[in-house]
């Protein structure tokens, strides 16, 4: 089982992407002044993550206005503590944070067993990623994920799916 981590001091946190478009792998890095920690995601769960951050910003009582910053950059090297699954957003309102809660992905998921009674005992639960953000660090992710996001190859007016350099064979085409 991987191992989970908690930052409530937060000083480091952003997306980036390794690789050219079309092969990059995405990374979500957080640390404080002691350690830093990246996992693995795709894309569209950046692209989620930023659209969801800035509904969460503006339904707080003072709403935020994302910064358009220059992008924070990953620290290198990026290496992935594991791969992540889902990932889940609060407000803790005592504190004003944002909190971030990021699982890893089950990649051994158990076949039905024949009696499907399971022991809670029995369920493991994988790692995860928890973190307290404030409002300036979550505006700030907003502004890098629409970076990256700006930085992504473009559609295809037909299908929506990214063209690719080397050509594209458009399903609407067939």
């Amino acid at each position: 089982m991987s191992e989970s981590y908690e930052f409530r001091d937060i000083t480091h946190f952003t997306a980036g992407a390794v690789g050219e478009p079309g092969a990059r792998t995405f990374f979500l890095q957080a640390g404080d002044v002691d350690r830093m920690v990246s996992v693995k995601l795709e894309k569209q769960q950046v692209a989620a993550l930023a659209t969801f951050l800035r509904s969460v910003l503006d339904d707080l009582p003072s709403p935020v206005v994302v910064s358009d910053a220059s992008p924070t950059p990953l620290s290198e090297p990026a290496l992935a503590e594991w791969t992540v699954g889902q990932i889940a957003v609060g407000v803790d309102e005592v504190e004003s944070k944002v909190v971030l809660v990021v699982e890893e992905l089950d990649t051994n998921p158990e076949e039905d067993d024949e009696d499907e009674s399971v022991l809670l005992a029995d369920v493991s639960l994988g790692a995860s990623l928890r973190v307290h953000l404030s409002v300036d660090q979550a505006s700030g992710f907003i502004a890098t994920a629409d970076f990256l996001m700006q930085k992504s190859r473009p559609p295809c007016r037909l299908c929506g799916q990214p063209l690719d350099p080397a050509g594209h064979a458009c399903p609407r085409l067939n």
